[in-house]
């Protein structure tokens, strides 16, 4: 076999894999350079070259500035102004919803949107008495759309973008997506806000994402936390000090209560009390202020607090469970003791019942409210001894919008955009600085930006970028180029856009749409070159029909996302994804031609 037929097997191998779904793809993209290699089609270098391509770079840091937007509340925060202001009334909260989800895309891709948004649509669904279905799928159309406002909203809009500017003709401009990204989007949502009452079922899923917007209230409401503990802290000229921490002197202040003492790291006194050492006593409210003043105390915590007081933008409670083998079983703890990280106990449950504000031993199954920075509730979920119920990071980003580090986190994307937008900064080097000022700025931290980069998406880019390689430089471009050339006639450049797009577009429903993207841009370029035709014109198309994944759940994660939420099955999805699907294929049709000239 000649080069561009074994290049062309390659792709079809791959092809079926991806349709097949058995392996991951990150896995399949792997296989593919390995039997490029293997078949002598790339080099050892151009094998791996993909890992440190420009696009890989800007893509992965792109993950690392999302997270800082959405770890800190911006995305919350912009949810519910809106939804302020949307009402009840079901197409009012459609549009609203699917223009937030667009904006969202458009700076922290789609998934990160999906993910930050879903709770929210399922909740407003809810409260509006509509089935999340209704809501779900038009929502994720939307952000679709979004993906085509900018150059940074869509790593399909990168490849393509580079490879105008590999083909010699100069990268697409920041803005250059906007004039097609807005006419899509508000098709698609128009399109949803009329058919999707009509086509999609009203279904109820089985399990839908935890409303934690009113954690807070639900808290407060569980463990009634009124009247409780008192920290107070052991100043230099107290008559307490000295004395026996078993044996405080408690004359005068009938009601009061010493549960334990601590020291100012939390560890127990057991003999004389010194200066900083903290007391915790419970007792009537009025009561314990006379004892703070009689005794030369200073008050620096109680855990009586209303809703407003336990979610903060600097601190947040977080619910654990004891769980069977835990070190915990067995230990004596009591509601104010003060633990590991600087976290302080509200609250000790067993079978939904308070265990008092005396010390208790724990139990496998008890529930402990802790209170802490929300830094230090985060390390709660690799502490084997506790079972977090919900995760502090989602509370945070559900019930206080707009964190203490978001100002910092919306400085630096507007830092981002306005390098991508001169034209000036590289992409790759404008997603360096914006991920490097995110950690600097402490908006995340160095753990937290690896967590955050997909690295399945990262290695199905690098992995295929040698394919799209071997397609153009073997040869196969240009066959299945001249083949569909062959097909639409010489002369027609208006036809060949079809075939591209209807190309890109049918393949993008079965296998991911950044992989249909780095397979179809050569045979683009390769068209473009044959015909003598503007290869921006082309890749247009190409980014626009890659982004048009509409018709099935598996075609991107974003679909994939809202199936279970949503209670959607395999074939709803078409009922909407077609219409929307038409509708970006004659805005692409009318004004690619117009735009770029053919």
């Amino acid at each position: 076999m000649d080069d561009a037929t074994t290049a062309l097997v390659v792709l079809g191998v791959v092809v079926v894999l991806f349709v097949w779904n058995r392996l991951p793809v990150s896995v399949v993209a792997i296989l593919a350079a390995l039997g490029l290699w293997a078949t002598g089609l790339v080099t050892t270098d151009e094998a791996v070259a993909g890992f440190g391509d420009p696009v890989v770079i800007f893509i992965a840091t792109l993950f690392i500035v999302s997270e800082g937007i959405d770890s800190t509340g911006v995305t919350t925060w912009a949810g519910q102004q809106i939804l302020a202001r949307a009402g009840t009334a079901y197409v009012r909260l459609l549009v609203a919803l699917g223009l937030l989800a667009a904006v969202l895309t458009s700076f922290i891709t789609l998934n990160g949107a999906v993910a930050a948004l879903l709770p929210l649509v399922v909740v407003v669904a809810q409260r509006i008495g509509r089935s999340p279905s209704q809501l779900l799928m038009p929502v994720v159309f939307a952000g679709s759309a979004g993906g085509l406002l900018m150059l940074m909203s869509s790593p399909v809009n990168v490849i393509v973008s580079e490879a105008a500017q590999h083909a010699g003709a100069g990268p697409f401009p920041f803005f250059s997506f906007t004039l097609l990204g807005i006419p899509l989007l508000a098709g698609t949502v128009a399109i949803g806000a009329l058919l999707a009452p009509r086509v999609l079922p009203a279904t109820t899923p089985e399990h839908t994402p935890p409303d934690l917007g009113r954690h807070a209230e639900t808290i407060e409401a569980h463990y009634r936390l009124t009247d409780g503990f008192y920290r107070l802290r052991v100043r230099s000229r107290s008559s307490l000090i000295g004395s026996s921490a078993r044996a405080v002197d408690l004359d005068g202040h009938p009601g009061i209560q010493v549960v334990g003492v601590q020291t100012p790291e939390g560890y127990p006194v057991t003999d004389v009390i010194h200066d900083d050492d903290v007391l915790v006593v419970t007792g009537p409210p009025g009561e314990v202020s006379r004892f703070v003043v009689d005794r030369g105390l200073a008050v620096s915590m109680t855990g009586s607090a209303d809703a407003t007081e336990l979610l903060t933008r600097e601190a947040g409670v977080a619910e654990v469970v004891v769980p069977p083998r835990s070190r915990l079983v067995g230990e004596e703890v009591y509601p104010g003791q003060k633990r590991d990280h600087e976290l302080v106990i509200l609250a000790v449950q067993r079978l939904g019942k308070d265990l008092g504000e005396g010390p208790a031993a724990l139990a496998e199954g008890d529930a402990i409210l802790l209170h802490g920075r929300w830094s230090a509730l985060d390390q709660l979920s690799r502490d084997r001894d506790v079972l977090l119920v919900d995760s502090p990071g989602r509370v945070r980003r559900q019930a206080v919008p707009w964190g203490p580090r978001a100002t910092r986190a919306v400085l630096v994307l507007a830092v981002v955009v306005a390098m991508l937008a001169s034209g000036q900064v590289p992409p790759a080097i404008a997603g360096l600085v914006g991920a490097t000022l995110m950690i600097l700025a402490r908006v995340v931290t160095v753990p937290q930006a690896y967590r955050a980069v997909s690295w399945e998406t990262v290695v199905l880019v690098g992995a295929l970028i040698p394919l799209s390689t071997a397609i153009r430089s073997s040869g196969a471009a240009d066959r299945i180029s001249d083949l569909i050339i062959d097909a639409v006639g010489e002369g027609r450049p208006r036809l060949l856009l079809i075939a591209i797009f209807l190309l890109t577009a049918v393949l993008g429903q079965v296998v991911s749409n950044t992989a249909t993207v780095l397979v179809v841009v050569p045979i683009a370029v390769s068209a473009a070159a044959s015909t003598g035709m503007s290869v921006k014109p082309l890749l247009m198309v190409v980014a626009v029909a890659g982004s048009a994944a509409l018709l099935t759940p598996i075609a991107t994660p974003g679909n994939l996302m809202v199936m279970a939420p949503g209670g959607y099955r395999f074939g709803d999805y078409w009922r909407l994804g077609l219409p929307v699907m038409v509708w970006w294929f004659l805005v692409a049709m009318a004004i690619v031609p117009l735009v770029w000239s053919l």
